[in-house]
């Protein structure tokens, strides 16, 4: 039977004990387990040298790598100043759909395989973003605020002042991904009909239309981003597109802040060129005291939840294992990172 000396470096969130669960469910491997706590999401995480949303515990991972040979985490910050500290290392999995926290390219320059868990929140992320669509299409929060502050407000029952339903409506996503294709199946259930804009999509299931961006921001009644944060993709939803949309609409984020300016989504909010909005994503988190968004109207938001479900964190612990079962067995894991 083979050892692996294993690093868990789980945190508050994908714990340390599933992860060790989980890997003791592979045949004929003994794991020499070392365990460090890292403190996220008690603590925020945030840019960390060279990479992004990793817990700052660069000095911690360097002395619990030392022999280390596979190392399972979610928000380690595997920097090149800590993979260089590691020459033992030669497995990595990060437990989120992408590794910002990892130095792919020095990994790849030391010969350590990086696999990620693609997909292991995507039911979560799906479920919370119709959440917030619904939200906001019917106004919940000023609906609840309404009644804490002892008020009986059956006037919002007025044409002018209620919401709208999904069944008949258009409904625009913006990225085809686990979580857009779960969003897009849940909006066909409704009775929505589902325009999709993504590059990287050249044919998708009966009852979906795909179109540009232009086109899917002309039509939509709701606009859903799902698109990943990259430099073609930063800021692609700003004053122009937001001007482009149908007057009333409602823009939905659940993916990354830096997808959409905030500043320019404000302005159409307060003019009434968007209906409403929904955020669980900001282009600062946690948000800055005095923040625009705090008083805008018509607005839902969330603190960058939609990933948080304990099912998620299992299904990264289920995920991480099937691609550490992979790497020992001398084959490339469908979550394989390449640099």
């Amino acid at each position: 039977m083979r050892t692996v000396k294993t690093l868990l470096a789980g945190d508050h969130f994908v714990r340390n004990d599933l992860l060790a669960a989980a890997l003791r469910t592979i045949p004929d491997v003994a794991f020499d387990f070392r365990e460090v706590t890292l403190p996220w999401p008690l603590t925020p995480y945030g840019r960390v040298a060279e990479v992004d949303e990793a817990s700052d515990v660069e000095d911690q991972l360097i002395e619990a790598l030392a022999g280390v040979e596979l190392a399972v985490t979610q928000m380690g910050p595997f920097t090149e100043r800590v993979l260089a500290a590691a020459p033992d290392l030669r497995y990595l999995v990060v437990c989120r759909g992408g590794p910002v926290n990892v130095n792919v390219a020095a990994a790849a320059q030391r010969g350590i395989a990086v696999a990620a868990t693609p997909g292991r929140n995507a039911v979560a992320a799906a479920e919370h973003a119709v959440a917030l669509m619904m939200g906001a299409l019917r106004n919940l929060p000023r609906l609840q605020r309404t009644l804490e502050q002892g008020e009986w407000r059956s006037d919002l029952y007025a044409y002018d002042e209620c919401g709208s339903e999904l069944d008949g409506s258009t409904v625009g996503l913006i990225g085809y991904g686990a979580i857009g294709r779960r969003v897009a199946r849940v909006m066909l259930a409704f009775g929505a009909h589902v325009l999709v804009s993504d590059p990287y999509v050249e044919q998708a299931p009966d009852g979906i239309e795909l179109v540009d961006l232009h086109e899917l921001l002309r039509r939509s009644d709701v606009v859903s981003l799902h698109a990943r944060l990259t430099d073609q993709t930063r800021g692609m939803i700003g004053a122009e597109q937001l001007a482009a949309m149908r007057h009333g609409a409602v823009l939905v984020n659940t993916a990354r802040g830096g997808l959409l300016d905030y500043d320019a989504t404000v302005d159409a909010l307060k003019s009434g060129q968007l209906g409403a909005a929904a955020f669980d994503v900001f282009p600062a988190e946690p948000l800055p005291e005095g923040s625009r968004l705090l008083t805008a109207p018509n607005i839902v938001m969330t603190p960058h939840l939609a990933g948080a479900t304990r099912q998620t964190a299992q299904r990264a612990a289920s995920i991480a294992t099937t691609a550490v079962a992979a790497f020992l067995d001398g084959k490339d894991p469908a979550g394989l990172v390449r640099a």
